[in-house]
């Protein structure tokens, strides 16, 4: 079978190497395309795979198709793999002959035909490899004509501008470089990521700046090894991490994740992380994989750090930073070597621990190794599992009143996901629409995985009143009615309960302390009179004003308002009055026009 390149190199269908919007013929109806992610067992999707399928699925739309994930209805189906484990490529081969049996055209993206492109079970169908994913519809277009198309051969990496169909609209998993610098002998990723590709500070930025004005509220940064960025083109993350900063909004309405980073190249950057991780709109949060607590284990590994660097690692950024969480990775291994592991994982009690089986990927270093009975390993691992879930990571958070940012509906499809600062899952009960929004929560229950929360203040407080150092600032007992002033801002309307008790306040030159304004809550009880009232008056406090030290208003507009406010209550009682006045003389005519009526 020849190449794509090889294609058009001796003049095969023309339009191969065009641009997106002229590729192929268009047909008059859209095939529908089944796109199925990253067929692993359930669980965490890998970022990478799942940026690369929004990638894909937005350039199909893009150009027409209808992404569907009904099998029986779509013309083609297009399957992204990872090769991280076996059941993924085990899970992609059962797919494969599902696909046969329904005789649909079938094209495999990803890490599989990456890294194994000799594969049987790729025999006689169109790959595309994990650079090439900006020519997805050129491959789906030959495809659907008949043709058998191989394209994973690229030296350059792919646009981040391409479309892009989220599976969370408020998430953007941003990828910051493909492949790494390492060499683990068991790791199958290599073969398909390969070495070391960075992106330009720039164009990460420009990303960052295009999904917030899409509404983003999360940025995940996604890598194979976020420590090593920028080495090879000059550069290094805490620069592209301040540079990210730097184009967030002040009032943390998105978050920023740092993604998965090796302990090798983040050690001689650990402080700079950690002011990183300290800023408001970064989560406090980090996935470092240990793998082993042995360091002979890790030699074998070729992992390239000692336990005790992952320890200075782990120990440095939870000194540093407040309410740090460090998620880690293990793979299960001999008996001795086991040992320390375990005692590793009691040592720091991690919250989060992704345990693991080794299978040996073909082709790498490691499938040549003795291998460890398999009964031996799940043994091992249902061991480390029950070390694990013994930990209750979250107790002593009950009662809490921690800042939750929401993303998502739970599987239950009763809760909403949120993550405090540090990432930390709490789960609420609140409608649909506080999805992509702030909200205080107070911790009601914990358990193993998540904690359990209430909200305690309304959608309309979203990311109000809060100052960006304080996540519990707007927390206090008395209900925010406005936002906090910002010079930088436009003014924004007030939700309150009564929607035009807000009082317009003129900005201080301090930003240091938020001002409250708070709603008078005697006003709550009487609803028909202040729905009237706010009928026939605009901007006005019927509350006390809230002193707070460090704030000062300027006397003189305080006064002129002050005494305007008197004057237009003064003018809606005496209109209430005329009003009642109106309404018992039109009932004395009637009772009086009824009398001479009946006699």
């Amino acid at each position: 079978m020849e190449d794509i390149e090889d294609l058009v190199g001796a003049g095969a269908p023309p339009g191969l190497r065009l641009p997106v919007t002229a590729v192929g013929i268009k047909p008059k109806r859209k095939p529908k395309a089944r796109l199925v992610r990253d067929p692993v067992d359930p669980g965490p999707q890998v970022p990478g795979t799942q940026s690369d399928s929004e990638y894909m699925a937005g350039q199909l739309s893009a150009f027409g198709y209808a992404v569907t994930e009904d099998p029986q209805e779509a013309d083609l189906w297009l399957i992204n793999t990872c090769t991280v484990k076996s059941p993924s490529q085990s899970a992609m081969t059962t797919l494969i002959s599902k696909c046969k049996a329904a005789k649909k055209p079938l094209v495999v993206a990803g890490c599989v035909p990456q890294g194994s492109r000799d594969l049987k079970e790729l025999e006689g169908i169109s790959i595309i490899g994990v650079q090439q994913i900006d020519r997805v519809v050129e491959v789906v277009e030959e495809t659907l004509k008949g043709h058998e198309v191989r394209l994973l051969s690229r030296k350059t990496l792919p646009s981040l501008d391409l479309p892009k169909v989220r599976k969370n609209k408020f998430i953007e998993i941003l990828p910051i470089n493909v492949g790494c610098l390492g060499a683990c002998t068991y790791c199958k990723t290599k073969h398909a990521r390969g070495h070391l590709g960075s992106y330009m500070v720039e164009s990460l930025v420009e990303r960052v700046r295009t999904v917030i004005s899409e509404g983003v509220k999360e940025i995940w940064l996604s890598s194979e090894d976020t420590g090593a960025y920028g080495r090879d083109i000059g550069t290094n993350l805490p620069l592209l991490l301040n540079a990210i900063i730097a184009e967030l909004p002040p009032d943390r309405s998105t978050m920023l994740r740092i993604g998965m980073t090796n302990p090798p190249y983040i050690l001689e950057h650990l402080n700079d992380i950690a002011k990183v991780l300290c800023h408001p709109c970064v989560y406090s949060f980090l996935h470092v994989p240990v793998q082993s607590g042995s360091d002979s284990v890790l030699t074998a590994m070729n992992r390239e750090y000692t336990v005790s660097e992952f320890r200075k690692v782990v120990d440095t950024l939870k000194e540093l930073v407040p309410g740090m969480q460090i998620a880690t990775d293990i793979i299960c291994e001999t008996d001795e070597d086991f040992a320390q592991t375990v005692s590793l994982i009691k040592e720091y009690r991690f919250a989060q621990v992704h345990i693991s089986q080794f299978y040996p990927r073909p082709g790498t270093p490691a499938a040549r190794m003795k291998k460890v009975p398999s009964t031996v390993v799940k043994n091992r691992s249902r061991e480390l599992t029950t070390v694990f879930e013994s930990f209750s990571p979250y107790q002593g958070m009950e009662g809490q009143i921690v800042r939750i940012w929401i993303t998502e509906i739970a599987t239950d499809g009763i809760h909403l996901v949120g993550h405090t600062k540090g990432y930390i899952q709490v789960l609420v009960v609140a409608p649909e629409g506080m999805l992509g929004t702030s909200v205080d929560s107070k911790i009601t229950s914990v358990g193993r995985w998540s904690a359990f929360g209430e909200v305690i203040d309304t959608p309309a407080m979203v990311n109000k009143g809060t100052h960006p150092e304080n996540p519990k600032a707007g927390s206090s007992l008395h209900s925010n009615s406005c936002d906090s002033c910002d010079c930088s801002r436009d003014p924004e309307p007030c939700q309150c309960l009564l929607p035009e008790s807000c009082v317009q306040q003129t900005c201080t030159a301090s930003h240091e302390d938020p001002i409250d304004i708070v709603t008078d809550r005697n006003h709550r009880g009487r609803n028909f009179i202040g729905s009237i009232q706010s009928l026939l008056v605009r901007k006005r406090s019927y509350g006390p004003e809230k002193k707070s030290e460090g704030n000062t208003f300027k006397s003189s507009k305080d006064h002129e308002t002050e005494g305007t406010r008197r004057k237009l209550v003064a003018v809606d009682y005496m209109l209430l009055s005329g009003m009642a006045l109106s309404f018992l003389t039109s009932v004395v005519l009637l009772i009086l026009i009824s009398s001479k009526m009946m006699s």
